[in-house]
Order: C-alpha cells, then sequence, then structure tokens
C-alpha cells in the first residue's frame, strides 16, 4: 500500500509535551503547584543510566522540578524502602519512579508496591493495575498509555476493533489490552504459545506487537489497512558493520509497510512516547494530591 502512514512518535511526543508545559505553566501560575519527579536508579546499567538523563532532561524543560537518586549497586533493599517511604511523605515529590531492572538482591515487586499509589507514576502498583483492570481511574503505565494516545489519534474511534496484542508483559501487553477494552474494542491477547499466531495476527484491525523478539511478526502477518504499533526495541547487529548494531522493532518494518495502512518505525515511533507520557502522569498526579482540576493534556 503506497499511502501507508508511518505515525511519528517523535513529533506526537514533542506536542505532547509542549501541553504538558502549558499545563505546569498553567499549574504554577494558578495554584503555585510545581510538580516534582523523583527518579531513583540503584546500579550502574549503562542503558538506565541514559534513560534516567533524558527523564531528567525532559523534566526540566517542562517547568516541573526533578528530584535524583542514584543509589550504588549494593544498595541494602531496606535502606531503597526508607527511601520510597521519605518520598512517598515528601509534598514537593508528586510522582515516583524506581528504574528497572533492579540488582537481583531487591525484590523489585516490594519496591514497587512500596510506592504511594497516587505517586505511582510508572503505574506498576498493585492497586493501580487493579483500578485500570476494573475500569477506575488511576495511573496508567507509560508505553500503553502512549501506544493508546497515537491510536486513537489516527483511528478516531477505536469502539469495535478488532485488536490483537502480542505479548503478556505486566508493563505493556496486559496493561494495553486493558486499555483497549475500555476503548470498546474485542481485545485477543496472544504470546509465544498462541496456535497459529499469524492467521491470528491477520484478524486484527488494530495489531500490538511487544513480545521483544526482532522482526517476529512477518509482513504477511498483517491485515491490509490495519494499523500496527511496533513497541519493541531490539539491538541487533549491523551486517555490513561489524561490531555495530542498530534497533529494529518486533514488526519487520519494511514489509509490513506495504500492507498495514498506518504503522510505527522503530525507533522513532513509541519509544519517544514512553517518557512523554511520564511527564503527563506526573502532571496528572499533582493535580490528584492538590485536588485541583487537571489542565487540558
Amino acid at each position: 500500500m503506497a499511502d501507508t502512514t508511518i505515525i511519528d512518535g517523535k513529533a506526537f511526543a514533542e506536542a505532547l509535551r509542549t501541553r504538558v508545559k502549558d499545563a505546569v505553566m498553567s499549574l504554577t501560575k494558578d495554584y503555585e503547584l510545581i510538580p516534582g519527579l523523583a527518579v531513583v536508579l540503584v546500579g550502574e546499567d549503562p542503558a538506565s543510566q541514559v534513560y534516567v538523563r533524558n527523564k531528567k532532561k525532559q523534566t526540566v524543560e517542562v517547568g516541573m522540578i526533578s528530584f535524583d537518586h542514584q543509589l550504588d549497586t549494593n544498595t541494602p533493599e531496606a535502606d531503597l524502602l526508607d527511601l520510597i517511604d521519605k518520598l512517598n511523605n515528601d509534598s514537593s515529590v508528586h510522582g515516583i519512579l524506581v528504574q528497572l531492572p533492579m540488582p537481583d538482591h531487591i525484590d523489585a515487586e516490594k519496591v514497587i508496591d512500596a510506592i504511594d499509589p497516587t505517586k505511582d507514576v510508572d503505574g506498576f502498583h498493585t492497586i493501580n493495575v487493579g483500578r485500570l483492570s476494573t475500569g477506575k481511574e488511576g495511573m496508567v503505565p507509560c508505553t500503553p498509555l502512549g501506544c493508546l494516545m497515537m491510536l486513537k489519534d489516527q483511528l478516531g474511534s477505536l469502539s469495535g476493533k478488532n485488536a490483537v496484542v502480542v505479548g503478556r508483559s505486566n508493563i505493556v501487553g496486559k496493561p494495553m489490552a486493558a486499555l483497549l477494552l475500555r476503548e470498546s474494542c474485542t481485545v485477543t491477547v496472544a504470546h509465544s504459545r498462541t496456535e497459529d499466531l499469524p492467521g491470528l495476527c491477520r484478524s486484527a484491525d488494530i495489531l500490538v506487537a511487544a513480545v521483544g523478539l526482532p522482526k517476529m511478526i512477518e509482513g504477511d502477518w498483517i491485515k491490509p489497512g490495519a494499523t500496527v504499533i511496533d513497541v519493541g526495541i531490539n539491538r541487533v547487529p549491523k551486517e555490513e558493520e561489524p561490531g555495530k548494531f542498530r534497533l529494529v522493532g518486533d514488526v519487520d518494518f519494511v514489509a509490513a509497510k506495504e500492507i498495514a495502512g498506518a504503522i510505527t518505525p522503530v525507533p522513532g515511533g513509541v519509544g519517544p512516547m514512553t517518557i512523554a507520557c511520564l511527564l503527563r502522569n506526573t502532571v496528572s498526579a499533582a493535580c490528584r494530591i492538590a485536588g485541583v482540576n487537571e489542565p487540558p493534556m
């Protein structure tokens, strides 16, 4: 299909950050409320360090306060829980994010559930997971939220659409399915053990790939005209440059874009939306905590 839309996540995220910045200015002016985001990083994972730096930069750029806590790899779990308790009780902090993955000696689930659910801007706390799955208001994980925003921008109403989510993680697959159900889609969650996965994918008006396997979704698995959201970010060797890598998604982009109606590229699709949605969630949290109306974002 020559007229396939390539969904520009970078431009979409930039527009969202502009709206967030306007919302922060409005809250600061009307209520003297400046949203604050605390990011906790345990250890020295290089990818996490880059991600945390980007979060800090973008937090400050939209006018919010950034609180950074870099802890040693060997930090005891009890010390991390003490820090979270302090952040829970700090009125200048409205959002708390503990960067994953954490060192093996720390129970990530225990740490996430120690965060005050109203400040859980990642949307991973058991209470927020329950709220999403039962259709109540709460914090929604950033990556699925970004996917949903791009889908609604592309398609308008999603009601009645047949959606297939490939991947069942707690971070993307499950919350994505819950969000699509909330939009009145007919949702199937597929995974590595799904029988006739290609056939199932071909039935999808909306196909969300979140499995973490490079180019797993082949071009002929796509229904003509479908909207494809590729969440995968996989490093694969560059054949022409030994020792160097490039990023590819879970979908064979080159083949799929000839068939899909719209598709997100990798990089430049879903990725930029994650931090933008984190900033949006922090503003939402600040408004809920302060008991003020949320500006339009």
